[in-house]
């Protein structure tokens, strides 16, 4: 059985995101889709509601799995025997970045690391930018999965009230 893991925060899942997932979906016999849990930051989605919220948009797809995990993301995919990290490619600068990774958690464990690049359509989105252009009553329906968006908005205007 062919298995890849797609790692993000997904705070929240974008239709980038979904891209990237849905692509590695049809390589792939399961794709594992990670929520990576960063201590250190708070996010605007607690980790079960990214959790729902990736289930939802991704329910069509059949292949897919949602964990969280804390900690490296090798050991991840060491315990579940997964060969393969997908990361979706944005930029170039987000090559460099990648590509340093990638090179440290294949000499860590052997992992390999593929990229895909972003549908142009998506390759200036981020998470962070969406929640920034949201946060001040910017659109960014087009840009997330119908019911991301509409939790969006709702956290935006409880947060506001």
């Amino acid at each position: 059985m062919r298995r890849a893991v797609c790692p993000g925060s997904f705070d929240p899942i974008t239709n980038g995101h979904l891209d990237i997932i849905e692509r590695a979906s049809k390589l792939y016999d399961v794709v594992h889709v990670a929520v990576l849990i960063n201590k250190n930051k708070q996010g605007m989605f607690t980790v079960e509601e990214r959790i729902e919220l990736i289930r939802e948009t991704t329910a069509h797809l059949g292949n897919i799995e949602i964990e969280t995990h804390l900690g490296l993301l090798v050991d991840f995919c060491r315990e579940r025997g997964i060969p393969a990290i997908i990361k979706g490619l944005r930029a170039v600068s987000d090559f460099d970045y990648e590509l340093q990774m990638a090179q440290m958690n294949h000499g860590l464990t052997g992992v390999e690391t593929l990229f895909v690049p972003t549908s142009p359509t998506y390759s200036f989105l981020s998470s962070s930018l969406v929640k920034e252009v949201a946060s001040y009553g910017g659109d960014v329906s087009h840009l997330l999965p119908e019911g991301v968006n509409r939790r969006l908005v709702a956290r935006i205007a409880e947060r506001n009230a």
